[in-house]
């Protein structure tokens, strides 16, 4: 089932941080999202550790340093 949410502007900005890729879906960015602030209560190391892969990914995309999902499936033979 799928839902309509409205959302301010600041926070859809907000939540556009937290994007890995362009195409990254608002419900991934949201469950990603959801699940830092779960984990950072139990084991905020891993927290730390989960928006530092965030970010890390990030910078590697805007270097240009990623495999398209093409290039992923050939290198995997798929």
């Amino acid at each position: 089932m799928v839902t309509t949410i409205k959302l301010h502007t600041e926070t859809k900005q907000e939540l556009d941080s937290f994007r890995e890729y362009k195409n990254e879906s608002y419900d991934e960015v949201i469950k990603k999202v959801v699940y830092i602030a779960k984990t950072v209560k139990t084991k905020p190391k891993l927290a730390k550790e989960t928006v530092d892969a965030i970010e890390a990914a990030r910078k590697r995309i805007k270097q240009g340093k990623f495999l398209t999902e093409h290039e992923a499936r050939k290198r995997l033979g798929l």
